[in-house]
């Protein structure tokens, strides 16, 4: 979930609908005591709540911004083609799999993934903003980056981009804080005289704050709506993944440094079938994955 999150395009939610553990995580995240937690009394802060899950997949994602994403960074680079081409596959795999999430199939339904759909493209297609470095609009930014946890389809990364900060705050903000750890622990303190460095680690520190507030009342207000409008709102993720199709459309060219995505319709060659491929083999894996969570549950 931590490497799908820092790519954009990329939900972590839908890793966790693809996995079948997004609605306890929900829970588990919707039962976390607030008071508790902002007294630090961690053992009645989390006594509702699937500790476990919780801890693994804080840890998971706490582990990839420094391995498995750096890995995706270096295949991103040199193949960007069938990277992208294997989410593509992920997710086409994981509408497969969530068509029994809704309940009727109505001409209401079918007109809230419509709308799902159209504003998932709407997203796709705006023009990001210019970086801006103001903390009350970080903690803004790490609000809605969060959303690709809660809300599948909806990338938190894509998010940033559209809102100018994701080199500021996913590209070099990590870094900095990645260099501060590796002075820490060999004893040098010299960061602590370097402005720059001083003021990524105050973004990092006020978007953590921003993606937890997030988390906390984003898990609250799903849950509630998923309890009172179960249909209309699996209807509404449906569409909303479906129209993600669009930022993950393989055969684009993606520039950080002018926030720029170019989309252009493919030749026939041998790296078109090659994408096909990964394709296929990216639908294949999470269709194996929810026919072993179904021979499980059974």
């Amino acid at each position: 979930m931590g490497t799908a999150n820092k790519i954009p395009g990329v939900s972590g939610g839908v890793v966790a609908l693809a996995l079948n553990f997004y609605d306890e995580l929900l829970e588990s995240i919707k039962n976390i005591n607030i008071k508790s937690l902002l007294r630090l009394e961690f053992r009645f802060a989390f006594i509702n709540s699937n500790k476990s899950l919780l801890l693994y997949i804080s840890l998971g994602i706490i582990v990839s911004y420094f391995s498995t994403s750096k890995l995706l960074d270096f295949l991103l680079s040199e193949y960007e083609l069938f990277v992208w081409s294997m989410f593509f596959g992920l997710v086409i795999g994981t509408i497969i799999h969530l068509q029994h999430k809704i309940n009727n199939w109505n001409s209401k339904s079918i007109s809230l993934i419509l709308l799902g759909v159209i504003i998932g493209l709407i997203i796709s297609y705006l023009d990001p903003m210019a970086e801006n470095d103001n903390l009350l609009f970080v903690f803004i930014c790490g609000v809605l980056s969060i959303c690709g946890m809660i809300i599948p389809g909806l990338s938190g990364s894509f998010l940033l981009i559209i809102l100018g900060n994701y080199v500021l705050l996913l590209v070099d903000s990590v870094n900095v804080l990645f260099d501060t750890i590796s002075s820490v622990i060999i004893g040098d303190f010299e960061f602590l005289q370097d402005s720059y460095t001083i003021s990524r680690l105050k973004i990092i520190v006020v978007f953590t704050l921003g993606s937890v507030t997030g988390l906390v009342l984003l898990s609250k207000i799903m849950s509630l709506l998923l309890t009172k409008y179960n249909n209309t709102i699996q209807s509404l993720i449906f569409g909303f993944i479906i129209g993600s199709l669009g930022v993950l459309w393989p055969w684009k060219s993606t520039s950080l440094e002018n926030l720029n995505i170019t989309r252009y319709i493919p030749e026939i060659n041998t790296s078109f079938f090659i994408a096909i491929l990964h394709i296929l083999i990216g639908t294949f894996i999470v269709l194996m994955l929810s026919k072993y969570e179904k021979s499980r549950t059974k």
